[in-house]
């Protein structure tokens, strides 16, 4: 179920009307109609889905109850690793047997053994990369000794698969999350509004914006002739702001209908475009997998302990499979690559700079000019790292890099020439007006003034202007019509 489909704008409302329904009293009640309200959103897609799900709730339910009552710390390293072994051993099935099988074929047919290996058809399942990994966090944190195992199955179950982040995040930990889950809470009016704010810029987001820029960017990559180079530079920069606008449209939705719910979601985005630096970049993009990864790889694996040379390979092992977490295929591997080799150049330079100066890093005395500078490379150096995100494999992302070297033609991406590839003048117009807006919020935020509490606390006539405004904007100006067909959020397919 897609929230941008016309059956969640009806499930929503039912869930939250039933949910405040049943006396907060009947705190257990509220936990079962909830599982059962996410596993019904969750097998919308696939009812079969639902039995992956399960099975990856049920044996890190029962790993961690293991845990709990095993007293040595051999008994109870194995009984972890047999855990994430098992919900890993799905994940990578499901993910990565195609890819793997395709790369022992070009090996054995580079060593002239067999002519072709195989394939099965396998069908990814929704969301299977974030449940998984908030499982296995929690199996990890029970382990540690940072969280007691959750003695309720039930709960432990809403825990794993509490539908407004279940298919695309935040990528929830047990300490925050699993706690809120007692369901004892009543119905708030200042915590409704603001989630329902939320949601709003959610889909303005997702569907003036996102969707919008869609339209240009899938008809420029998905073109199978080699195009100019300036076409597919405007493309990748179009994506750029698509994929931001799409996943953290996603998850201003998710957070906005969980504090309806009366449950709060961390942070997932933090203005990214104005990273300074593209370590700062990571601090703010996907915050809920930046965290999961800092963790449970980079910190395990020593983190920046142990020497420049630890550090520096500690952040590329990271990022490499951070790449592969995102997608079965060379090219994601390519991307998160790019982004740890950037965060070495910087961590490089940065120590080459300032020992020079004899002085330390200083983030917060860095100039106005620096700041403006450091944004800028940064976005040009996400930017350029997105073509091979965005691109339909390895290969195709190293043609796009062939013709924007040799063959730029920046006459392509000239009125006309724009207007070829699905969107018109209007919709140009009307998608750069709603990323200068989109820019301006985040210009905001990123000075420490967040826009929905500045809308919050105007009077109530006002409110109920900018929500009506908000609403036929939506209305008015998102992708819809007789052909619209409902974008899938992009991070749905990892």
């Amino acid at each position: 179920m897609l929230f941008n489909s016309g059956l969640f704008l009806l499930f929503f409302p039912a869930v939250v009307l039933l949910y405040y329904i049943i006396p907060a009293k009947h705190s257990a009640a509220r936990r079962i109609f909830l599982l059962i309200a996410s596993y019904y959103f969750y097998m919308c897609w696939n009812a079969r889905y639902g039995l992956l799900l399960l099975g990856a709730t049920a044996v890190t339910y029962g790993a961690a109850r293991l845990l709990s009552s095993a007293e040595s710390p051999r008994k109870k390293k194995q009984i972890m690793i047999a855990g994430l072994c098992m919900v890993f051993a799905a994940l990578a099935y499901f993910k990565y047997t195609n890819f793997l099988l395709e790369n022992v074929e070009r090996l054995l047919q580079a060593l002239h053994l067999t002519e072709s290996v195989p394939r099965y058809d396998i069908l990814l399942p929704v969301g299977i990369s974030f449940f998984t990994f908030q499982a296995a966090g929690y199996l990890i944190d029970v382990y540690r000794g940072q969280t007691a195992a959750e003695k309720s199955f039930v709960r432990y179950a809403l825990f794993v698969s509490f539908f407004p982040q279940l298919v695309a995040g935040p990528i929830e930990r047990s300490g925050n999350l699993l706690r809120q889950l007692d369901c004892r809470n009543h119905f708030d009016y200042d915590r409704f509004r603001s989630g329902i704010l939320m949601m709003l810029q959610g889909y303005f987001m997702k569907i003036v914006i996102a969707d919008r820029a869609a339209v240009f960017v899938d008809a420029v990559f998905n073109s199978p002739d080699n195009l100019a180079g300036s076409l597919y530079i405007a493309a990748v920069t179009a994506f750029t702001f698509q994929i931001y606008c799409d996943f953290c449209g996603y998850s201003l939705i998710a957070i906005g209908a969980a504090r309806i719910l009366g449950v709060d979601l961390m942070q997932n985005f933090n203005a990214p475009y104005h990273g300074t630096s593209v370590r700062d970049y990571w601090r703010r993009w996907h915050i809920s997998l930046s965290t999961w990864f800092r963790d449970y790889v980079y910190i395990p694996l020593g983190g920046s302990r142990g020497g420049k040379v630890k550090y520096y390979r500690n952040l590329m092992i990271t990022f490499l499979l951070s790449g592969l977490w995102h997608g079965a295929s060379w090219n994601y591997v390519v991307w998160g690559g790019l982004n740890g080799l950037y965060q070495v150049l910087e961590g490089l330079w940065d120590s080459a700079f300032h020992k020079k100066a004899g002085q330390k890093p200083d983030p917060a005395g860095i100039g106005t000019g620096r700041k403006a500078l450091g944004t800028l490379r940064t976005f040009l150096a996400i930017d350029f790292a997105f073509i091979f995100f965005r691109a339909r494999g390895l290969r195709d992302a190293l043609r796009i890099l062939r013709q924007i070297l040799f063959s730029t033609q920046w006459t392509a991406i000239s009125a006309p020439g724009l207007y070829s590839y699905g969107l018109s003048a209007p919709d140009w117009t009307l998608l750069l007006l709603s990323l200068a807006v989109l820019m301006a919020l985040d210009s905001l935020l990123n000075r420490g003034k967040n826009p929905a509490d500045m809308i919050l606390n105007k009077p109530l006539p006002v409110r109920i202007v900018l929500y009506a405004l908000s609403i036929t904007l939506i209305l008015l100006f998102g992708i819809w019509g007789n052909a619209y067909d409902a974008h899938s959020f992009i991070y749905f397919q990892f």
